[in-house]
């Protein structure tokens, strides 16, 4: 699954990232999260929940999908 997550300027965090798309549930969850799986932002391994993800930064979960950052427009 490939898909763009929009997110209001400057940036959103991999465990937000994890929780707004449904992956866990929580915050603690996606430290064990990142543990347990495999996670690549920019095509480089990272396990950091904290870890700022920010417009153009691409965020693979694997056997999940592939997450696009994009900023989201003013209306």
């Amino acid at each position: 699954m490939k898909k763009e997550v929009f997110i209001e300027p400057p940036f959103i965090t991999l465990g937000q990232l994890l929780k707004e798309e449904a992956i866990v549930s929580s915050g603690g969850q996606a430290k064990w999260y990142l543990k347990e799986h495999a996670v690549d932002v920019n095509d480089e391994p990272d396990n950091r929940r904290g870890r700022k993800l920010y417009p153009g930064d691409t965020v693979d979960v694997k056997d999940v999908g592939l997450f696009f950052i994009r900023l989201k427009q003013a209306e």
